[in-house]
Parts: C-alpha cells; structure tokens; sequence
C-alpha cells in the first residue's frame, strides 16, 4: 500500500495513527533519505501515543526513550553505525519489550535481524514536500498493526 503526503502535517497525521492503534512490542522500520521525513513520522506516533515530550531525532544519542504517554516509545537512529555495529547495540531488549519502537535507518540491520514490524519507505516525490510512503508489513504483528492503523489513514489519497 502506497500514500501520498504533501506536508509535514500529513506525515505526522499518518504517525499519528500508528500511534493510536500501536500496541506493546510494534516496530516501525523507517526507510528513506536524509530529510524525508522520518522523524516527523516519529513526533506523529509519539502524539498518538499521547507522549508529551518532545520528539528530536537520536542520531548522536542513537536511542531516545519516551515514557511520559500510553506506552513507551523508543526511538532509534542507526544512521551513524555500520551493520556490525548496529547488530551490537543490543535492540532485542527494545523489539521484545512492552514499549513501541521506531528504527530509523533499520537497512543497517540485516532484514532477517527481526521478522516483525512494519517497513515504511519514505522518497521524494518532485515537489518539495511531497513525499511517498510506501508500507511493507512483515509478519503477523507488522500485518495487524497495519490493518488497525490503515482504517484511520484511509483519507489520504493513493
């Protein structure tokens, strides 16, 4: 399944109702260039969580854990790290846990890293906001969280 969004505002709605209908142990696979609107997508999952911290990408911390909403969040960018690295982080503890989990850069893990979760690809589209997503659920949990949240973001146009 494919979207179309034309401002930030519409990339956060769409996180934001992952967020709504996320529940413990989801995992979000973010993919897409510097600048598309990963961390955007994040705050949205955070607001539909209720989080009221605020959302910064974790590129220098690598791992940013939210706790102040409906379940934790935690937010990770792999962006600086080589697979080698990435797979020594120790994220077992963050994908199995009781929280949701956003990865940003996941690509730096090998695809067979954890079967679960939803992919989203993030790509430019020709005008300067324009984005396109593009799901990609991965196992039962990533088809079912997909579903719940599918039914909010139906009024976006393909």
């Amino acid at each position: 399944m494919q979207y179309v969004v034309e401002t930030a505002e519409e990339m956060r709605a769409i996180g934001s109702a992952l967020g709504r209908t996320a529940q413990p142990g989801d995992v979000l696979w973010l993919h897409g260039e510097l600048g598309a609107g990963k961390t955007e997508m994040t705050k949205g999952i955070a607001g539909g969580l209720e989080a009221r911290d605020h959302v910064s990408s974790p590129s220098f911390a690598l791992i940013h854990e939210y706790r102040a909403g409906r379940l934790l969040l935690f937010h990770i960018d792999l962006y600086r790290l080589d697979t080698d690295a990435a797979q020594d982080l120790g994220l077992e503890d963050y994908l199995e846990g009781d929280g949701v989990t956003v990865i940003e850069w996941g690509e730096r893990l090998p695809h067979t890293y954890f079967l679960d979760g939803l992919d989203i690809d993030i790509s430019f589209l020709d005008s300067d906001d324009a984005r396109r997503l593009i799901f990609r659920p991965r196992g039962c949990a990533g088809v079912a969280w997909f579903a719940r949240a599918q039914v909010n973001i139906t009024w976006l146009p393909e």
